[in-house]
Order: C-alpha cells, then sequence, then structure tokens
C-alpha cells in the first residue's frame, strides 16, 4: 500500500536542554552492550518496531549486521526491568561530533509503565557524555504515538520536517512472522 509518511528531526544543542524523567522505581537499570551482538540488535530492532514498520534492516544478513554493529561510532545500550530487557537504544556519532539517536523504543509490554521517558533521559544522558556537539533524533508518523510528544517533553526541538511517501506492507509484521493474528 502507499502510505503518506511524515518524519520530524529534533534536536538539542545544549545538555541544559535536557528535560529529564527519572527512573520509575527500583529494579530499573540501563546498561551499554560491550560487544557487537547481531542476534541481540535484531532481536530489538524486530521487537520494538515490528509494530511500526520498521522493515528496512529485515533483509539484512549476518554479515550486514555484523559490520553495522561493529563500527566504533556506534553504542547499543539496554532498559532491563528487575533483570528482563524492557527496550534499547542505539547512539551514533563520533564523540565531539553531533550524536544521533538512531533507534530507541521499548518491548511492547513495557509501554505504558513510564519507562519511555526515562529511557529518553538517559539516551540524551550518554549522548552527552561521549561528548556531543548537538543530540539529535528523527522520528515518524508510523511511529508510537506516545513517541514525538516523549522527544518534545524530554526537550527536544523540532527542527525540520518531510513528507513522503513509502510503499509498505497492509499491515506491520510484528516481531516476527505470525506473531499478530
Amino acid at each position: 500500500m502507499l502510505a503518506e509518511e511524515t518524519t520530524y528531526y529534533l534536536e538539542m544543542t545544549d545538555p541544559g536542554q535536557l528535560r529529564p524523567k527519572p527512573a520509575p522505581g527500583p529494579g530499573v537499570d540501563i546498561a551499554l552492550v560491550a560487544d557487537a551482538c547481531p542476534e541481540l540488535n535484531r532481536f530489538f530492532y524486530t521487537a520494538v518496531g515490528g509494530d511500526w514498520y520498521w522493515i528496512d534492516r529485515l533483509p539484512w544478513t549476518y554479515a550486514q549486521w555484523l559490520a553495522y554493529l561493529a563500527r566504533p561510532c556506534l553504542q547499543t545500550w539496554v532498559l532491563s526491568v528487575a533483570g528482563v530487557p524492557a527496550g534499547y537504544f542505539e547512539l551514533e556519532g563520533d564523540p565531539g561530533a553531533d550524536i544521533e539517536i538512531a533507534y530507541f523504543g521499548l518491548l511492547p509490554q513495557f509501554v505504558g509503565r513510564t519507562l519511555g521517558g526515562h529511557l529518553l533521559t538517559e539516551a540524551v544522558r550518554r549522548a552527552w557524555e561521549r561528548p556531543a556537539a548537538r543530540v539529535w533524533v528523527h522520528t515518524s508518523s508510523f511511529d508510537h504515538p506516545a513517541a514525538l510528544p516523549n522527544y518534545l517533553a524530554r526537550g527536544f526541538r523540532l527542527y525540520k520536517q518531510e513528507r513522503s511517501v513509502k510503499d509498505l506492507p497492509d499491515r506491520p509484521p510484528g516481531p516476527w512472522p505470525g506473531a499478530r493474528p
């Protein structure tokens, strides 16, 4: 199907612009993934984005995932709740340059539990610690409806908006074929 997409580009140009959201309680941890792990990133990519038309990387081979993750400019961070992986973000960019929050999100069963604002707060903090000249992110009208409001609530400023038409499957693929009725 052909569908119109709006892409929103947002930025922070100073760490003081962050409006943090604290952790919702004990047992919420965020950790840097020390070794490139295609299985982990592909899992999060499909589990987080499967309902939101994250389909560009689905045809990637293991070697493509490994090459993408092995780049020194990329970091993967994982949010866990009581030891259970709940979400992730990828930071992309060289220290001292612009840092993009390239991918960000929660597993569906953790949405609506006040974790998204905290995860985004930590993504922004980790980006500024690299250090960054600017932290930016883009989201889409196909992403979760809370995505854009979360970015704005944390202090991001919209600096560009684009419209395009995409050829998409009739419905999002879900985290794996047949996962959704």
